[in-house]
């Protein structure tokens, strides 16, 4: 898939907008702060309901979305499990998707990404997310409009998510790069987190999620810049990329740009740090 299919800009959506085979979703999650816990997840419902993108539905990471069994948040479900929920949102096999979030892109890769894994080839992620499309004055509404069910059959890929036995073997292969999504005070460990242990996945280097964005627009960096925040990493020169973060949501924007750079062998840790960071068994490191 070429990055004009995966990332699309907010004329592009509007002339399609009413499309039969378009469906459109919001993907909003907020992590509020919340002292001392740092932050606690809640669901973008209500900020969707307060205005959205004509047409769109909304896709609920924090519940439907996530593996109800798993110990950890937004743990990806089983492949008849997603496709059985994307399908009763709308989505179909010759359905053409368009994906967005609020204030960061990083939900809408994620779900791009949950979406990829079982083989729905078909899903955009709208550049800049309901912020830009906003700000571009662009038409918005609050009525609520569902699709009808569909079929969704997933053909699972397999090498979309990765656990923690393949993360220590990636730390021990040469041409692997391993990379943490969070921010840089994250990564050395000088930022108290409320996942467990400070620090990172001794070895991995550091390429924030946020940084692929431009804060103004919050829509991702010209092409050529991500070129180079990448390839100074080694990460584009790899024959494999493993990325991780704190619960596998920042990690799919760094792995959906390297996609788009055309980088196929990239795999994210679902549980990241979430699950890492609690493990004495697993190796930190700090500084």
């Amino acid at each position: 898939m070429c990055s004009a299919q995966m990332l699309i800009d907010g004329d592009h959506l509007e002339t399609r907008l009413g499309d039969e085979r378009l469906r459109v979703y919001d993907c909003t999650t907020w992590l509020r702060l919340d002292p001392p816990r740092i932050y606690r997840v809640e669901s973008g419902r209500a900020a969707f309901e307060s205005g959205h993108i004509p047409g769109a539905d909304f896709l609920d990471l924090t519940g439907e979305l996530s593996d109800p069994e798993s110990g950890f948040n937004f743990m990806m479900p089983g492949p008849e499990a997603l496709a059985k929920t994307l399908g009763a949102h709308g989505i179909g096999g010759d359905s053409e998707v368009v994906l967005y979030s609020r204030d960061n892109i990083q939900w809408a890769t994620r779900v791009w990404w949950m979406m990829r894994a079982i083989g729905f080839n078909s899903a955009s992620v709208l550049d800049g997310g309901f912020d830009r499309w906003q700000t571009e004055g662009r038409p918005t509404t609050t009525a609520i409009q569902k699709y009808p069910a569909a079929s969704l059959t997933p053909r699972p890929r397999t090498g979309m998510f990765c656990d923690s036995a393949a993360v220590l073997a990636a730390m021990k292969e040469p041409d692997t790069c391993v990379i943490n999504a969070l921010r840089a005070s994250l990564h050395d460990g000088s930022e108290a987190v409320n996942y467990g242990r400070p620090g990172r996945i001794p070895g991995s280097i550091n390429v924030p999620g946020i940084s692929l964005l431009d804060p103004d627009t919050k829509a991702y960096r010209p092409l050529p810049e991500l070129k180079r925040i990448f390839s100074e990493v080694g990460a584009l020169d790899a024959k494999k990329v493993v990325i991780y973060c704190g619960g596998g949501i920042a990690a799919t924007s760094d792995a959906f740009t390297l996609m788009r750079l055309g980088k196929d062998a990239v795999t994210i840790y679902d549980a990241s740090m979430s699950e890492w960071a609690n493990d004495p068994s697993l190796p930190m490191e700090t500084g």
